[in-house]
């Protein structure tokens, strides 16, 4: 069973910058990060194929945020620009057997603990 452990949470104004980071203890075929709110349903931040590193974003991220893996596939990273509140949530770390990048949580097997990211107005 694939074990994920995140780190790299914390507390920051609006318009700083964060970089989670997930260690993945054996490969997988794909791996993402999710967030959720309080009172909210998880939702897919990004997503990258982990052979060939193609990655996909939600919308609401595009341009701010990037994820990536090291050259070892790892560890995963998601680099975290121009925070804003609503960006506030906590972030897991998800890997999946699936070889394709998805957004959907129902793709993925495996979920780390989760890292709490409050933006501050």
């Amino acid at each position: 069973q694939v074990q994920l452990v995140e780190s790299g949470g914390g507390s920051v104004q609006a318009g700083g910058s964060l970089r989670l980071s997930c260690s993945v203890s054996r490969n997988t075929g794909s791996r993402a990060w999710f967030r959720q709110a309080p009172g909210k349903s998880r939702e897919g931040v990004a997503s990258v194929h982990t052979a060939s590193g193609a990655a996909i974003y939600d919308e609401s991220v595009e341009g701010r945020f990037t994820i990536s893996q090291d050259s070892a596939k790892t560890t995963l990273y998601l680099q975290m620009n121009d925070l804003k509140p609503e960006d506030t949530g906590m972030y897991y770390c998800a890997a999946g057997r699936i070889f394709r990048n998805s957004l959907d949580p129902s793709a993925y097997e495996a979920w780390g603990q989760g890292t709490q990211v409050t933006v501050s107005s």
